[in-house]
């Protein structure tokens, strides 16, 4: 007889990896979204300053197989404590080197920081597949990706309100050292809860099912070629990274959009780049409702992408009106369909390569989308230098479309995890499983 729990405490496992993330995403766009201010205080270039929020991409390419690999060989906690560990060292060395003369020392921090996000940013399926019940996997995957916009949202809001342009140099200053203390308490303190509370695995399974004894144990290196061996995978892989990376170059790249045709509006750009990822939020949470009640990834990813398509050319020609306000709304409803996408891309991905561990498969996801966030980012900030913001977004819009249409190539039958646990292909007698239970 064996028996399927589930347990109250998956809420607190959850939420202490959605804190996690959002002490991690929190310092992303700490440089970028003041860029015209940092420029001046570290006395670099714009593309120096754009490169605290490309070492976040940089970072993850070649430290993304031994962060999957420890995932799939150590479990959650080990991989989740890594994270919190090199998070708190980044944020750190930032706070104890915050003057002008130490942009390098920011720099290496923010790339500390940047690297301890490789141990985080591929844990929500997992989390969600190892501690919910099925009903529940796909919305805990969105909440657990909710965590990291939430901290990209605060790193819109609040370095705008923190640090201001002051004629004086060591007003800015103060300003920035009271601001990387901020972001050093919070990776310190989910530090110690995490090695507190949080757990690698439920004593007893969350959802037991057929897909549970047919998971193959494989070595990690056979799981990545088993997934670029994978036709439909490989075109899921590159249509994800589009969509992320046109998500990172516009985020980057927003304060400078902004003061172009709004000049002074620092506040102005961090607040656009918040409505967009609250919306976003928004996004996430319907996408995975949705897919936990319908199952239909393939037609659920075109939707999105055609919507963001749009949207995309909405932003583009909102700035030429003059009205900062339909800025506001193009960015919101580009927020909504793409970071909305990001639940969507992991989940759709779980169910074409099953049964690759979950946290292989969207580690690998990322990996796409921090490559094309890099060649996306440093491509459109030359084309945004020379040409403008119109032919800058123009461009994102067609890359939007080249996504779209590698994503209609997705056979959007093949989905391995819902055939698994299909009662009808179950051959395991349901007298030999317990109803679910609930404990703490």
């Amino acid at each position: 007889m064996t028996e399927c729990k589930e347990y109250k405490r998956r809420w607190l496992m959850l939420l202490l990896f959605f804190l996690c993330s959002t002490s991690n995403s929190m310092h992303w766009l700490q440089y970028s979204i003041i860029a015209n201010i940092m420029m001046r205080y570290y006395d670099v270039s714009s593309l120096a300053i754009n490169w605290t929020s490309i070492i976040y991409e940089a970072c993850y390419m070649p430290f993304v197989f031994p962060a999957s690999w420890l995932l799939q060989h150590k479990g959650l906690r080990i991989t989740l404590i890594s994270g919190a560990a090199m998070m708190t060292v980044g944020s750190w060395i930032k706070a104890l080197f915050a003057s002008a003369e130490h942009f390098f020392a920011a720099f290496i921090g923010q790339a500390v920081v940047g690297t301890a996000q490789i141990f985080i940013l591929g844990l929500p399926a997992r989390l969600a597949a190892v501690w919910f019940p099925a009903r529940q996997v796909s919305t805990a995957c969105s909440l657990g990706v909710f965590g990291n916009q939430v901290g990209v949202a605060l790193s819109f809001l609040i370095p705008p309100i923190i640090v201001h342009n002051h004629d004086s140099l060591d007003d800015i200053g103060e300003d920035l050292s009271k601001l990387n203390y901020i972001l050093a308490a919070g990776p310190t303190i989910m530090l110690i809860l995490v090695l507190i509370f949080f757990e690698k695995e439920p004593p007893t399974p969350a959802q037991l099912s057929e897909a549970d004894k047919k998971q193959v144990e494989q070595t990690y290196l056979q799981s990545v070629k088993s997934l670029l061996t994978n036709k439909n995978f490989v075109l899921l892989f590159v249509s994800y990274g589009i969509i992320v990376g046109v998500y990172y170059a516009v985020s980057t790249l927003l304060n400078q959009m902004v003061l172009l045709h709004f000049p002074g509006a620092e506040q102005d750009a961090g607040r656009i780049g918040l409505c967009m990822v609250l919306a976003g939020v928004l996004g996430l949470m319907t996408s995975g409702v949705i897919l936990d009640k319908t199952h239909k990834f393939k037609e659920s990813t075109l939707i999105v992408y055609l919507v963001s398509l749009v949207a995309v050319l909405v932003f583009a020609f909102s700035f030429s009106t003059g009205m900062i306000w339909f800025t506001y709304f193009a960015a919101a409803c580009m927020g909504f369909f793409m970071i909305g996408f990001l639940t969507i891309g992991y989940e759709f991905a779980a169910e074409l390569t099953y049964p690759i561990p979950e946290g292989t498969s969207s580690g690998i996801l990322n990996f796409s989308g921090e490559v094309f966030g890099i060649l996306l980012t440093l491509a459109e900030g030359q084309v945004l230098n020379y040409f403008g913001d119109m032919t800058t977004n123009i461009a994102l819009a067609c890359c939007l479309l080249v996504g779209l249409l590698l994503s209609m190539l997705i056979d959007g039958k093949d989905l391995r995890r819902q055939a698994a646990n299909t009662p009808e292909k179950n051959t395991t007698s349901v007298a030999t499983i317990s109803t679910a239970t609930t404990e703490f």
